[in-house]
């Protein structure tokens, strides 16, 4: 059975734990740093260009994002590291990506999201690390692999891969550009879901 994608919607945005919904269905998340293109891939995955807003500054999504597609809901969390933003407000988005994971929910998956063109970047490595002790169940999607030559590609996949300490079973080399690998994670979704 496959997810009608097509059936997707917005459906709320969230600025603090306290006001997250209570989990009653599936749950995908999606984590990565504040430029790494999760709503250009988020849009991709769901067929539509502009259901999560793509920015040009980097950090944009300050709020925890729900999306329903079909039944599963889609969250999209703040980005983290790179944006132009106060201590404040970076403690903020913080505290609500580690409240989302300390919360009683169904974590169906977990997608993380790596700018392939980029050595292995400290805040990722975290990221990984902590979804690796806590056992949630989790894909890396390597993102923007239409910036490097194909040939590069699985080079690129491999160094980050052995820098991660994951198998070439948990990650998925992506492009929002050209849809490389969208189909690959939709069946990881639907997998995880389903």
């Amino acid at each position: 059975m496959d997810l009608k994608y097509e059936t997707a919607q917005y459906e709320a945005s969230y600025g603090t734990i306290s006001q997250l919904p209570s989990p009653e269905t599936p749950e995908v998340a999606f984590v990565g740093r504040s430029n790494v293109g999760k709503s250009s891939l988020l849009n991709k995955l769901i067929g539509r260009k502009q259901l999560a807003r793509v920015s040009s500054v980097p950090g944009k999504t300050a709020n925890i994002n729900f999306f329903d597609v079909d039944g599963v809901k889609f969250v999209d969390l703040p980005g983290y590291g790179f944006a132009r933003v106060s201590r404040q407000e970076k403690q903020r988005w913080a505290d609500l990506i580690g409240g989302y994971f300390e919360q009683e929910r169904s974590f169906n998956l977990v997608i993380s999201l790596v700018d392939i063109r980029h050595e292995a970047q400290k805040l990722d490595l975290q990221m990984i690390n902590f979804l690796q002790e806590a056992e949630l169940p989790f894909v890396v999607a390597f993102t923007k692999a239409d910036k490097i030559a194909r040939g590069k590609q699985n080079q690129a996949a491999a160094a980050l891969r052995k820098a991660f300490h994951i198998t070439p079973e948990q990650t998925i080399i992506t492009s929002s550009e050209t849809g490389l690998g969208i189909d690959e994670l939709r069946r990881r979704i639907e997998d995880a879901t389903i």
